[in-house]
């Protein structure tokens, strides 16, 4: 009981609201996005420039079309754990300082919208495909831009705090 108090009291800090809103940003931005691509580019592609087009893919798998399948229960199998992984990061993101919380607030925001996409849609909307003449990029979307970079972020942060550790050591 006592541990559940300490959660509620880290949740309710003022600073968790600022990236609360940084989340919901992300989520509508991704949101915005795939409803545009949705009801414009159903059945074709548009071509912005000789390296980015836009052609809408539906991904029943997770990234880069990983673990896609017909079968309904590793569908939910991998919606449960995607579910799962979120709120671990929420957990993540309660225990965190500020620049993690970032981090944790962008890739959480992204994995929102692709997870809302798989609870409504059954698959996850992927449309910004980068190509260099016959190669092409594997199809993704504005939330699989966001968990990209919180990622990466993230693992830079934690390189450093590393470093910076061990030479104090």
């Amino acid at each position: 009981m006592i541990y559940f108090k300490e959660i509620k009291k880290n949740i309710i800090k003022k600073e968790n609201f600022y990236f609360l809103i940084i989340i919901l940003l992300i989520f509508s931005l991704d949101r915005y996005s795939k409803i545009e691509i949705i009801n414009n580019l159903s059945n074709q592609s548009f071509y912005l420039n000789d390296f980015i087009n836009f052609d809408l893919i539906w991904n029943t798998g997770i990234g880069f079309g990983i673990l896609s399948s017909s079968s309904s229960l590793i569908y939910n199998l991998i919606s449960f754990l995607i579910f799962a992984v979120i709120i671990l990061l929420g957990y993540y993101f309660l225990k965190s300082d500020k620049y993690e919380k970032f981090t944790f607030s962008i890739i959480i925001g992204g994995a929102l919208g692709n997870f809302y996409d798989r609870l409504l849609y059954k698959a996850v909307p992927d449309f910004i495909d980068l190509h260099h003449g016959n190669f092409h990029w594997f199809t993704f979307n504005i939330a699989d831009i966001f968990i990209t970079v919180g990622i990466i972020a993230l693992i830079i942060y934690d390189f450093f705090k590393i470093n910076k550790n061990y030479e104090k050591n």
